[in-house]
C-alpha cells in the first residue's frame, strides 16, 4: 500500500505538469491571437519553459538528494500554484513568459525527483522500464486532458479575448490536491553516497558522467527525440488552424489525438517491453514514424467545408497526430536502459542530464519549427522532422553497441573477479 501511494503521488505530479508544460502549443496560438505577437515571438515561450528546466536541472540535480525528493516535489508544486493564481489577474504576454519560466523551474525539481523515486521502486531493467513507461503514459494522459481543458476556456467567437487565462485558477486548485497527495506519500529518503562531500563535488561527479561514450550517445539521442516531439506537438494546433483552416477551439481539441496516441503507445509498450527486445522495437517505431509523416503530409489541405466540431475535421487532421503512437516508447525506453545501467545513487545526477538535454531539444525543436513554419510553411516545417528521425536511427544503433560493450565488460570483470 505504501508503494502504491508513492506511485499515485508521483503520477499525480506528472499528470498536472503534463497539462502545464504541454499547454505551450495552445498558449502560443492564443498568444498570437490575444496579444498580437508574431509566430517567432510566440515561440520564445518554449525557451522560457525549457531553458529554465535545463538551467535548474544542471545546477541543482546533484543537490536534490541532499534536500530530499519529497521536499523538492513540494517546492516545485508550491511555486507553480502561486504562478497560476497570479497570471490571470495580470493577463499580459510577459506574465505568460514568467509563468512558463516558473513551470520550467518547478518541473526540473519534479522530474529529477520522480525519476529517482522510480529507481527506488524498481528492482531491475524490465520493472524500471515498465513503471517508467506507465508514469510517462500517465503524463501523456495529462497532456490529452490539457488540450480539452484549455479548449473549454477558449471563445471561438472572440479569439482575441484573454478569458482563457481563467483556466489557471482551476489548475491551481488541482495543484493543491497534488500537494496533499505528496504530503501523505511515504517517499523514501534518498541515498547520499558520502554526506561529508561538498555539493560542488557532487556537481562535478554529475559532469563526469558526460565523459562516458555511452552517456554522450544517450544524451544526443534524447536531444533528437525531444526535438522531434516538441517540434510537432507545439506547432500542431497552429498547423491545424492555418494549414487545415480549422477553428481555434477545434484546432486545439484535435491536437489531443496526438497526446492520446502517445499515451496509448506508452501504456501498451510498457507491457510489451517486458517480452520484446527494446532495440528492434524502437527501430520499428522510427520507420513507422517516418512512414506516417510521408503518407499524411501530402493530404494536409484546407478543409473544403465549414468545420464547427472535431467530428467535421478532414482525415489528415486525425492521421498526422497518429505519429505519436510510434514515437511514444522511444523516450522512456532510452531513459530506462541508461538509468538501469547506473547505480541508484547516480540516478538523480543522470536524470539532471536527461532533463537538461530534453529541455535543449524541446527549445530547439519548437523555435526551429516556428522559424520554418513562418517562412516556408507548415508542411515543409513538418517534413524537416524526417532529418532528426534519420539521425536518431543512427544514434540508436550506436547506443545499442555501447550498451552491449558495457555489459560485456561488466561480465568479463565479474568472471575475472
Amino acid at each position: 500500500m505504501s508503494k502504491f501511494r508513492t506511485i499515485v503521488a508521483i503520477a499525480a505530479c506528472y499528470f498536472i505538469f503534463a497539462i502545464l508544460l504541454n499547454s505551450v502549443g495552445t498558449v502560443i496560438l492564443q498568444s498570437i491571437n490575444s496579444f498580437d505577437v508574431s509566430k517567432s515571438e510566440a515561440s520564445i515561450l518554449e525557451g522560457f519553459k525549457d531553458l529554465s528546466i535545463a538551467l535548474v536541472s544542471f545546477l541543482v540535480a546533484a543537490l536534490i538528494p541532499r534536500i530530499g525528493y519529497k521536499i523538492s516535489l513540494l517546492m516545485g508544486l508550491v511555486l507553480v500554484t502561486c504562478a497560476c493564481l497570479v497570471v490571470p489577474s495580470i493577463a499580459t504576454f510577459w506574465a505568460v513568459k514568467l509563468l512558463f519560466a516558473s513551470i520550467g523551474v518547478a518541473f526540473a525539481l519534479v522530474k529529477v525527483s520522480v525519476y529517482a523515486i522510480v529507481g527506488q521502486l524498481s528492482d531491475g531493467t524490465k520493472s524500471h522500464s515498465s513503471l517508467l513507461n506507465t508514469i510517462e503514459g500517465i503524463f501523456m494522459l495529462g497532456v490529452l486532458s490539457g488540450y480539452w481543458l484549455f479548449s473549454f476556456y477558449i471563445d471561438p467567437a472572440s479569439p482575441s479575448s484573454v478569458s482563457w487565462l481563467n483556466v489557471y485558477y482551476l489548475l491551481a486548485a488541482v495543484l493543491l490536491v497534488v500537494i496533499l497527495l505528496v504530503l501523505i506519500a511515504p517517499i523514501t529518503a534518498p541515498v547520499v553516497g558520502d554526506k561529508d562531500t561538498s555539493v560542488v563535488k557532487d556537481f562535478i561527479e554529475m559532469l563526469q558522467l558526460t565523459y562516458q561514450p555511452l552517456v554522450i550517445i544517450f544524451v544526443v539521442s534524447v536531444f533528437l527525440y525531444v526535438l522531434i516531439e516538441q517540434g510537432i506537438g507545439t506547432w500542431l494546433p497552429t498547423f491545424n488552424n492555418e494549414i487545415l483552416a480549422l477553428p481555434v477551439d477545434v484546432s486545439v481539441q484535435i491536437t489531443s489525438v496526438f497526446a492520446a496516441a502517445i499515451a496509448i503507445g506508452r501504456l501498451i509498450s510498457g507491457q510489451l517491453l517486458r517480452f520484446i527486445d527494446w532495440y528492434r522495437f524502437l527501430m520499428f517505431c522510427l520507420f513507422a514514424m517516418a512512414s506516417v509523416m510521408l503518407l499524411t503530409l501530402p493530404l494536409a489541405e484546407p478543409s473544403a467545408q465549414v468545420v464547427t466540431s472535431i467530428w467535421g475535421a478532414p482525415i489528415a487532421a486525425f492521421l498526422l497526430p497518429l505519429v505519436g503512437a510510434f514515437m511514444a516508447p522511444i523516450y522512456p525506453v532510452l531513459n530506462s536502459v541508461m538509468l538501469s545501467a547506473l547505480d541508484t545513487s547516480k540516478h538523480a545526477a543522470m536524470t539532471g542530464l536527461i532533463v537538461v538535454f530534453s529541455a535543449l531539444g524541446g527549445t530547439t525543436g519548437s523555435i526551429l519549427t516556428g522559424f520554418v513554419f513562418e517562412r516556408i510553411g507548415g508542411q515543409n516545417a513538418f517534413y524537416l522532422s524526417l532529418v532528426p528521425m534519420a539521425l536518431l536511427l543512427v544514434c540508436l544503433w550506436l547506443f545499442r553497441l555501447s550498451t552491449e560493450r558495457m555489459r560485456s565488460s561488466i561480465q568479463h570483470g565479474t568472471e575475472a573477479a
